[in-house]
């Protein structure tokens, strides 16, 4: 598949390009994002843009990827929104699929639904490094990768001892990684899934 990664210098976004980067069933991968990822891979491309909300003029550099995978930071469902467009109108029928915060559907969910793609919702609970609504942040970021927004780096290394608690208590948001995010990712987007609104048990079982 050639696959492109939206907001793969963030958190879960490099995690999910460590993924494609290391899977067979990946052969090239066009990394989307405010800043360069660092990353050097033979079948790694990059594309900075700083404003992530608007794709159009860039749209044309989407066309003929099998799967977008939207793992956005700032302002989610902007960019969200604007990615979902930007491949319905140069890949229609191709997947897509984003990583939500929300814990019960929403406008972006419902509007990413609608566009004329094989989108699935992914709405893995607690990744570490990353803060979905409703979940304390706690955690430690993985590959040693930090947090882009500093507020947020303190409670992640704090609250560790919480992630087992979490599973045992609250399944729905079962701890994951970024990575075996990007895996479940690949999988649906290769083979599909029996529905298009994926849980973190989801998520771990894929």
């Amino acid at each position: 598949m050639k696959v492109i990664v939206v907001g793969a210098a963030g958190m879960i976004g490099r995690g999910v390009l460590r993924a494609c980067l290391a899977d067979d069933r990946v052969g090239a991968v066009l990394a989307v994002g405010r800043v360069p990822t660092g990353e050097r891979h033979p079948k790694l491309r990059e594309l900075v843009r700083p404003d992530l909300s608007d794709l159009a003029p860039v749209r044309d550099a989407l066309a003929g990827h099998d799967a977008c995978f939207c793992c956005p930071e700032g302002s989610p469902a902007d960019v969200a929104l604007a990615a979902g467009a930007a491949l319905a109108e140069v890949a229609p029928g191709s997947a897509f699929l984003y990583v939500s915060g929300a814990e019960d559907g929403d406008p972006t969910e419902e509007a990413l639904l609608a566009l004329p793609l094989r989108a699935y919702i992914f709405r893995p609970g607690y990744v570490p490094g990353y803060v979905p609504r409703g979940v304390p942040g706690y955690g430690q970021p993985m590959h040693g990768t930090v947090a882009r927004t500093r507020l947020h780096r303190p409670a992640y290394v704090a609250a560790a001892p919480f992630r087992l608690l979490l599973r045992i208590l609250r399944p729905a948001a079962a701890v994951t990684t970024a990575e075996r995010l990007g895996r479940a990712m690949i999988a649906v987007a290769e083979r599909g899934a029996p529905r298009r609104i994926l849980t973190a048990a989801d998520i771990d079982a894929w």
